[in-house]
């Protein structure tokens, strides 16, 4: 499960052949214990909660990287290893 993105203590996580449980195209999420399924583009949350301060960053961060998470999504769905992706500053 690589780590694509941390920024301001969040890490975002996508995991390889992850379209079992959630069909959607989606991220995993950490901030300290607390744990978010996220799906790609629209930033609903499938599964768990994070602060909601830092709910907003992320969904900000998903906003403004839509394309590249839809193209990790394809990558890490195949196998493959995604991306790194810029942080939110």
């Amino acid at each position: 499960m690589p780590a694509i993105s941390m920024f301001y203590g969040i890490i975002i996580y996508m995991y390889f052949m992850d379209n079992k449980q959630h069909n959607t195209p989606h991220i995993h999420v950490r901030y300290q214990e607390h744990e978010v399924i996220v799906s790609i583009p629209d930033g609903n949350v499938l599964e768990g909660s994070i602060p909601n301060a830092k709910m907003k960053l992320l969904q900000a961060w998903i906003e403004l990287h839509k394309d590249e998470l839809v193209a990790d999504w394809e990558l890490a769905v195949s196998g493959q290893q995604p991306y790194k992706i810029e942080p939110l500053r």
